[in-house]
């Protein structure tokens, strides 16, 4: 099906599906996915994740929506069964796939198998997103960014706390991008922008590569 929406469009799906998952309507959620021509839900867990997704395909030259792919946050890893309910099979039938954190695969395993969907195309991350874009990066190169974006003081405050003293530099940059709400969101898009094109993580990759 060909995709007849817009950038509202897809807008007012997340919104619709977000409702839903909060006990709302289904209703509103399914007349949109029918006009949007949707085929794929990714499900991340939060909108970190989303932003990152979004960036990489924006780089690659990719109209996800025009491809009939949502891509959605579930607000944490934990209401991955709830979501797969709504938008797989129970629900509005779509292919599910995303990515998700090693430690939180059990999560995923079960609220996939509840909802009949295939687990197969979820891909897999060592601690998270952010951790996985940090490596690629390298410590360096993140901190350049950090500096660019006007947040090395920021950056330099949080390195003096005693919690931080002889932790590896790359679990404080992750952990430093956690510490303020919104800085998360905008670092997943700026790490991806920043990536070498072969250096893009493996869960990334594979997961648009599946699209």
């Amino acid at each position: 099906m060909v995709n007849t929406g817009d950038t509202g469009d897809m807008e007012a799906f997340r919104d619709a599906v977000g409702r839903w998952a909060a006990g709302g309507p289904g209703g509103p959620a399914g007349v949109l996915a029918a006009r949007l021509g949707l085929r794929t839900a990714v499900l991340l867990e939060g909108l970190s994740d989303l932003a990152a997704v979004e960036a990489l395909a924006a780089r690659r030259g990719r109209d996800l929506a025009a491809e009939g792919v949502c891509v959605v946050s579930m607000g944490g890893a934990m209401n991955v069964g709830r979501y797969a309910g709504l938008l797989g099979p129970p629900g509005l039938g779509l292919r599910l796939t995303g990515v998700c954190d090693e430690r939180e695969q059990p999560y995923y395993e079960r609220g996939l198998k509840r909802a009949g969907a295939n687990g197969a195309g979820f891909f897999v991350c060592a601690a998270d997103l952010e951790d996985e874009l940090i490596r690629a990066l390298g410590a360096r190169t993140v901190e350049e960014i950090i500096r660019v974006e006007g947040d090395l003081r920021a950056w330099q405050t949080f390195l003096r706390q005693p919690a931080q003293d002889g932790r590896p530099r790359q679990r404080q940059l992750r952990r430093f991008l956690g510490t303020k709400k919104g800085r998360k969101i905008r670092y997943g898009r700026l790490l991806v922008e920043a990536l070498d094109p072969g250096r893009v993580p493996a869960p990334l990759e594979d997961l648009l590569t599946s699209l």
